[in-house]
């Protein structure tokens, strides 16, 4: 039987290594990507398995060179999960990877792509990393956050970046009021609220104007949207502590839930979201020794110009200028 006659719910072989590959396969770009990652792993002697309906992108010839599997089948059995597109694609990945022990690596195809680990022109380098093993595995926090109204609990869900409470009604302000740890920072009319992870502070929090977060630092980040108030400064405080979002009765058509931009309940008027770290987190392979600091600059094209970093500490001289 041909890869692309294998059922759906297939079993991987675990006579050798497999790496599942994941693209956004609606772009010529993606499918060009998709096609050399696919060939470099079969030269190396890594099985590449995909589902069906991504693997239904590459010509027929190449489909008999992957596995085809549903996710649920190919997630636990695989050594790493690829994947090929920009910072979407990437959420999408995480929804199967959180709390397991397969690491996610993401390969750029998109625009700033902050949760990629390497650019599309890196790709023949980076499946050779992949195959010596040459990489190593970051934990990332990330939030659980549900809706409770009158004692009920109306929805439940978990993000890697950020959690968003904003309004149902662009023609209205939501009020909203603020606690944390249970006890009451703010209230204020505005277009809604963000909690953020370290991860997320290049995000959505990024652009709603908060702060950013090196990854090695556990916070969550509390980052108001258009807020009528005061006191409507960005937050970073500590990743125990547990964020309220209050959603105060008469606010019209109420509030919206998002998770990563991807998920999304009602938050009516009177309900109440809390957001606190979860205990599962999501682990991401990395590529690269740098700093943080150069990844900000790389990906926002920051100048820096003019730089001539830190210098030998000198000792003392004497009259003539010699040490």
């Amino acid at each position: 039987m041909s890869a692309d006659q294998a059922p759906a719910g297939c079993v991987v072989p675990q006579s050798g290594r497999s790496v599942l590959v994941l693209a956004h396969t609606g772009r010529p770009e993606a499918v060009a990507a998709l096609t050399k990652v696919v060939h470099r792993f079969a030269e190396a002697g890594i099985q590449t398995v995909m589902t069906p309906d991504e693997a239904s992108a590459l010509s027929r010839q190449d489909r008999d060179r992957v596995v085809q599997c549903e996710l649920e089948g190919a997630v636990d059995t695989a050594e790493l999960v690829i994947v090929l597109g920009g910072d979407g694609t990437i959420l999408r990945a995480a929804e199967i990877v959180r709390g397991g022990d397969t690491p996610l690596l993401g390969v750029n195809l998109g625009h700033v792509g902050f949760l990629a680990e390497a650019e599309r022109e890196e790709i023949v380098g980076t499946v050779a990393r992949v195959a010596a093993g040459d990489y190593r595995v970051e934990e990332r926090m990330t939030l659980d956050v549900r809706v409770v109204h009158d004692g009920v609990v109306l929805a439940s869900s978990w993000a890697v970046n950020e959690v968003s409470v904003e309004k149902a009604n662009r023609e209205r302000m939501l009020e909203l009021v603020v606690d944390v740890d249970g006890r009451p920072l703010s209230s204020f009319g505005g277009d809604g609220v963000i909690a953020a992870t370290p991860t997320g502070s290049t995000a959505y929090a990024f652009s709603a104007g908060g702060p950013v977060v090196w990854p090695e630092v556990e916070a969550l980040l509390v980052v108001p949207i258009s807020a009528h108030a005061l006191f409507a400064r960005p937050l970073v405080i500590a990743p125990t502590s547990v964020v309220g979002v209050e959603v105060l009765p008469g606010t019209g058509d109420g509030g919206v839930l998002w998770c990563d931009g991807r998920r999304t309940f009602a938050a009516p008027a009177g309900s109440r979201v809390e957001v606190r770290r979860s205990p599962q987190t999501v682990r991401l392979a990395r590529l690269s020794t740098g700093i943080f600091t150069d990844r900000l600059v790389a990906k926002f094209g920051l100048p820096v110009a003019g730089w001539r970093g830190p210098r030998e500490p000198q000792g003392p001289r004497d009259a003539g200028g010699r040490p």
